[in-house]
């Protein structure tokens, strides 16, 4: 997810996207535990996700005040 399609996004979108992330990245942690998933990348790329989007939220925040 690049972050001008996170900026197109409202408050309310943000946080629950964060939310879906967030319980993706521990079904593919807990799976990778388990046994080794095809893409170990794939929870690097998530956790970066998030944090893109709790940046851009934090942003938005600030501009409000």
């Amino acid at each position: 997810m690049k972050a001008s399609e996170i900026k197109g996004l409202t408050a309310e979108e943000i946080i629950d996207k964060v939310s879906v992330l967030r319980s993706e990245l521990q079904k593919l942690e807990l799976t990778h535990v388990v046994s080794p998933i095809e893409n170990p990348m794939k929870i690097r790329h998530t956790r970066r996700d998030i944090a893109r989007l709790l940046t851009i939220l934090r942003q938005k925040q600030e501009t409000e005040k």
